[in-house]
């Protein structure tokens, strides 16, 4: 069978796979439907994050529209802000301008790091001791891998929603699959995302040396699902280079720095790039970073998402700005206001397996996309928009 053949092939099975893509378990013991504390009350609920990441506003807002779906806040959309890795800003919102009858979003209940190993410990240990002796946080948003391993544990029992963590498993936030290993805790575990991504990305460019930039520390090669793309390769038969770009303990501009030393070094060693989560990549770092990327006319496939397709990279799975996360997560919070214990609920979730795909990049790195993946495209840009 040709490339083309064996390509339209996988398509046709990752698209018709799940044919219930973005929908969960119902769940049904349990009712979405809006209520209140007893006595009256609303429900308070807190923020907490490792540090900003370019999608957590995004999925937060998805979060709020699911919410609002069923009846927990008014539909309103959020403001584009300018700032898109600042949630601060969109907790202020939701504080201020938000209205919700059963919901209160507490203001004194934003919990950051700043990607910072002290802080962190600090930020941890007010949170927690906050929670047990105040005992006025009914659940807390937790935002990304750190906050994750942060709340997960017996140190208190305020339900916790782990929202954007890259692989909750592989960090040791739950137990496994079925079993978040906590009453308390409850994440959204997706067991073949990463490997899909990667093995979509050999179908379509058939690439023998793939580059892969991370920082070497756990949650480093978590958040880069390290042994997932491992995992590929070895079935596959594609050479894995890496190049290891520390961004815990630095700043911003230190992280984006290792990266960009990274894709000098890469861009003449490989023939395609898997640009993982990572603190130096985000939208207004990509154009600086992808430089010697599109120079070598290099084929990239986004981990994170079409934002960054949007915004340079040629190719990922789209993901309808995280809609049918943020209502899996709304759904699940509002499961536990009902009464639900968080370890019950169902954690596997499959996402619709869509492309996105960037036609201006094509054009760059003169890649000419067969008609199979044009058929399956569901996110097409024709231009990289830049981030001011």
């Amino acid at each position: 069978m040709t490339r083309n053949g064996c390509l339209f092939v996988i398509l046709c099975l990752l698209f018709t796979a799940f044919p219930f893509a973005g929908s969960f378990a119902a769940d049904t013991e349990y009712s979405v439907k809006p209520t209140l504390k007893a006595g009256g009350k609303k429900w308070r609920i807190a923020y907490y994050q490792g540090g900003p990441y370019v999608d957590y506003q995004t999925i937060l807002k998805a979060v709020i529209r699911g919410l609002a779906k069923i009846g927990w806040v008014e539909t309103k959309e959020p403001p584009k802000f300018s700032d898109p890795q600042n949630t601060e800003v969109l907790w202020q919102w939701m504080i201020s301008d938000l209205k919700s009858d059963y919901l209160e979003f507490v203001p004194n209940a934003y919990y950051d790091s700043n990607w910072d190993k002290d802080t962190r410990m600090v930020t941890r240990s007010q949170a927690i001791e906050r929670v047990n002796a105040q005992k006025d946080i009914d659940l807390i948003f937790a935002f990304g891998t750190w906050a994750g391993q942060d709340l997960a544990n017996n140190e208190h029992s305020i339900p916790i929603e782990v929202i954007s963590a890259s692989d909750p498993l592989g960090a040791g936030i739950v137990k496994s699959l079925e079993d978040s290993g906590f009453d308390h805790v409850h994440a959204k575990l997706e067991p073949r995302r990463y490997e899909i991504q990667v093995e979509l990305f050999h179908d379509i460019i058939g690439f023998q040396k793939l580059g892969v930039v991370y920082e070497d520390t756990v949650e480093g090669r978590t958040y880069a699902a390290v042994d997932k793309i491992d995992t590929v390769a070895k079935s596959r038969g594609f050479e894995v280079v890496r190049c290891l770009a520390q961004f815990s303990g630095v700043s911003e501009e230190e992280a984006t720095a290792n990266v960009m030393e990274c894709h000098n070094k890469l861009a003449p060693q490989i023939d395609a790039l898997y640009i993982t989560v990572h603190r130096g990549v985000n939208t207004k770092t990509l154009p600086q970073l992808l430089d010697p990327i599109y120079q070598r006319k290099i084929p990239t496939f986004s981990q994170s998402g079409p934002n960054e397709v949007r915004h340079g990279v040629l190719l990922s799975i789209a993901q309808a700005e995280f809609q049918y996360a943020g209502e899996f997560h709304a759904e699940n919070i509002a499961k536990v206001l009902n009464g639900a214990k968080p370890r019950e609920l169902t954690q596997e979730f499959e996402s619709p397996k869509k492309i996105a795909i960037n036609f201006a990049v094509a054009e760059i790195i003169s890649y000419d996309p067969p008609v199979d993946i044009l058929a399956a495209a569901d996110e097409i840009y024709t231009e990289i928009e830049k981030q001011n």
